[in-house]
């Protein structure tokens, strides 16, 4: 699947880089992508992203210092600049695109206000769908950006043809400071999407027996709403397991993935179970959003690795198993071979009806707000009455 990445503010930015030098590492040619933002030294603190396709706006308005919390701000910035941003997509070439993926972290203000604004747009120029990868903030980040994200999210799901979620709370481990967090939490949104954006691909392993293309996905989008991800990996014991590297074997060296203790290890025989093990804990286990996957309408299983464990019959099984546990029945499947010494289990969740955490986020807007509207009724001063104010 071709992507076109926009990285929209501080945390879209840095996570679109990390795909790019993705891509780059695995001298693949499937992702490209541009990086937007108010905030100059967040432009060029980035990497892999070339520098012409770091496009900062908003230098009237803000002189490259950024928009802060102020998300209607930035989706100011995005409407009055939305022709230079559209410029500067097409100059890196659209004509093979099967989607167009923002990300972006919804608690800022680039991010949050610019991102619905995009993809508006991008959906009247384009054929190709216009997806989102949100970033929804923990609620110790402040009330501020829950509400910030609770009226991003709000927009974005209606102007984006689907919406992946990951949730910061869900992921960051106890104890640890949120700052602290943020780029192993990056590190985690990276190698799930980069396996499922990956998928159909023509390596050097070849084509897998049953592909999962870009129009797979695109279907099991094509309900809107928002999307939740599980994944899971399991190491593959041989006699070539040592000298196997790649794809999967990379990402979990370079970003530190660790085996959990029930982690199965795949063996020749009975890959059929094996493999049905493998998608049952990616979808029992920490999803990108935790969510009640029982409430989702469609749902595509994804199997990476190496091609002696791939299994038809147990990616049926797989599928079949995702079918039971979910309120829809359209379930797509495949494999996606890999030079590894692990396997991957993909399954993207899509249209969920039924997310706790989303709820939560709302709620705490909804109090946010009111807060607001009181403190303003509550404040006095000895500027009081009888004067008017030269501006309203």
């Amino acid at each position: 699947m071709r992507v076109f990445f926009i990285g929209f503010g501080q945390a879209g930015g840095k996570i679109v880089d990390m795909f790019i030098e993705q891509d780059k590492k695995l001298g693949a040619n499937s992702f490209r992508g541009i990086a937007v933002n108010t905030a100059r030294t967040d432009l060029m603190g980035l990497k892999n992203i070339e520098l012409r396709d770091r496009i900062l706006i908003g230098q009237t308005m803000v002189k490259g210092h950024g928009v802060g919390t102020d998300n209607v701000t930035g989706a100011r910035v995005t409407a009055d600049e939305i022709d230079s941003i559209i410029s500067a997509i097409d100059s890196r070439g659209t004509h093979d695109v099967d989607a167009f993926v923002i990300v972006a972290g919804l608690g800022g203000g680039t991010g949050s206000g610019g991102s619905p604004v995009l993809a508006r747009h991008l959906k009247r120029i384009y054929r190709e769908p216009v997806y989102a990868l949100g970033i929804i903030p923990a609620p110790e980040e402040g009330r501020l950006y829950s509400y910030n994200a609770a009226r991003s999210l709000t927009t974005l799901v209606n102007e984006a043809d689907n919406t992946f979620i990951f949730d910061n709370s869900a992921w960051k481990n106890e104890g640890e400071s949120v700052k602290t967090a943020f780029q192993r939490l990056n590190n985690e949104v990276v190698r799930r999407f980069g396996v499922l954006f990956r998928a159909g691909e023509v390596g050097r392993m070849g084509v897998g027996e049953m592909v999962v293309d870009s129009s797979e996905i695109i279907n099991t989008l094509r309900g809107g709403g928002i999307t939740s991800v599980g994944y899971a990996i399991s190491e593959v014991q041989s006699k070539t397991t040592k000298e196997r590297k790649g794809f999967l074997g990379g990402l979990k060296d370079k970003f530190g993935a660790k085996r959990e203790a029930n982690e199965e290890v795949l063996l020749g025989e009975d890959r059929s179970a094996k493999i049905v093990a493998l998608v049952r804990r990616a979808m029992l286990g920490r999803l990108t959003l935790p969510c009640d996957y029982s409430t989702a309408e469609r749902a595509l299983v994804l199997l990476a690795g190496p091609p002696d464990e791939m299994d038809r019959k147990g990616v049926e099984k797989a599928k079949s198993w995702v079918e039971e546990n979910i309120a829809g029945v359209e379930v797509r499947g495949g494999d996606y071979p890999v030079n590894s010494e692990y396997v991957a289990a993909v399954v993207m969740l899509a249209t969920v009806g039924n997310a706790p955490r989303i709820k939560e986020l709302l709620d705490i807007a909804k109090e946010t707000k009111e807060d607001v509207i009181k403190s303003k009724e509550k404040k006095t001063s000895m500027f009081e009455e009888g004067i008017d104010p030269l501006f309203e």
